[in-house]
This record gives structure tokens, sequence and C-alpha cells, in this order.
């Protein structure tokens, strides 16, 4: 859906696109942001979908994705959140594949499109900027394998401390110590990889253990250094 009201401009997307790639000139700003195809998108929106055709690649503004894949039985596996300030989906731009994953909104979000041929036009011709997106790319695809070694490696107990860690260092605290990013249950399942009612119960184990309190779908952080021990971050 998309609305007219309080959408950023080509300077404002601009803007927030050089926090993480800062190598653009005012020409490949105006490449990337002129035509301003950006859309508004409630939380449940679909961005992309897995085995869909790679036409572009998305910049997110402002809110959180979830970036996941689809197992047996339609079971969510989420690889990643995507915050603002991401570029999704680019990957398989530039491989001229379908989309391998999905993409849906968790917290209400601001998207431009990017058009294929935009983007590889600006790889092939500032060659700073193809630098700075290969090193995105090699980071996504570490984390990747810190999360295969994890399954493999980790109880199910230590992986939830260790993303809500990486969820507290990821996106911050509230004032009240509260993770700004609020996920069901059944998306904490899947991200540490296990039924939603382990996660259930682990987390009613940390509540009792006095490393988080609960309130609804909000954890607050009570103690980040002994959840920190528990997931075997330190």
């Amino acid at each position: 859906m998309k609305q007219n009201l309080n959408l950023p401009n080509c300077n404002q997307l601009a803007e927030k696109f050089a926090v993480k790639f800062p190598d653009l000139g005012v020409d490949d700003q105006n490449l990337l942001f002129w035509d301003e195809d950006v859309h508004f998108h409630k939380r449940g929106s679909v961005i992309y979908s897995e085995g869909d055709f790679a036409k572009g690649c998305f910049f997110l503004y402002s809110g959180i994705l979830k970036v996941f894949k689809t197992g047996i039985e339609g079971k969510e596996q989420i690889i990643r959140f995507a915050k603002e300030g991401d570029l999704i989906g680019f990957r398989s731009v530039l491989s001229h594949e379908r989309f391998c994953t999905s993409a849906k909104v968790i917290e209400d979000a601001v998207v431009c499109f990017i058009p294929a041929n935009i983007l590889t036009k600006l790889i092939q011709e500032n060659s700073n900027f193809a630098l700075q997106l290969m090193k995105v790319t090699c980071n996504e695809l570490g984390e990747a394998n810190n999360y295969i070694t994890d399954i493999a490696q980790k109880t199910v107990r230590e992986r939830l401390a260790e993303i809500l860690v990486q969820l507290e260092d990821a996106f911050g605290l509230n004032d009240e110590g509260t993770l700004k990013i609020s996920l069901t249950r059944e998306e904490l399942a899947n991200m540490v990889g296990t039924a939603t009612e382990s996660v259930i119960r682990l987390l009613s184990e940390f509540k009792s253990d006095k490393l988080i309190e609960l309130n609804g779908r909000k954890i607050k952080i009570l103690d980040s250094r002994a959840l920190r021990k528990t997931g075997g971050l330190l």
C-alpha cells in the first residue's frame, strides 16, 4: 500500500543510504532515488516472497523486516532481521536468481524499491560502492556461518539467550529496559530453531532466574551479563 503523506524525498533517502554506503556522489544518489519508488507498509505486509523473480532490491528507510525461509509444513526459519538503512534482496539481483528468502514487515516500514538495472549500473560505475556491498555480503555470510555453528553445538537454552543478546545489541532497549523489537513467541522459536512451547518454557526459566521480566510480548533485560554467560558469549 502506498501513502502520499510523510514519505521521504530523494534527498532524505540518499542521506539515510549514505550512513552505510558513504561513497556516493550526487549523480549516484539521483540514479538510485530520482523516481522515489517509496511505499509505506503495515505490519504483516510481505515485501517479497521466496521464489519471486528478483526485479530489484529494497532499501529499508524505516521499520523492521524479518527475512526468512519456509521449511517443512510451511514452518518459517528466520534468517535475520533488517532494520533502517539496510539493503535487502540484492544478492538475488546480482546472481540473476529468484529470491531464496521472503521478507515480511514486523514493524511498520517505509521501503524504497531499486530496480535491478539501476543497482547493476551503480556497481559497474562506482567501485567503492561495489566494495562496500561486498563487505555487507561477507558480514551476512559470516552471521549465517555463526548461526549454523550455534545450531550444531549449542543447546536450545544457550541459543535463546544468545538471540536475546543479539536483539539487544542490534535494536537496543527502551528507557524501561525492554527490547525495542517486539516479537511473538513463535518468531523467537523460528529464530532459535525450536518449538514454540520450548521457547515459552525457557523464557519462564529465564524469568525465574531473574535474567528477564516478561510483560506480554515485551521482554525486559534484567541481567545482560548473566544472559551473555548463559549464551556462551563470555
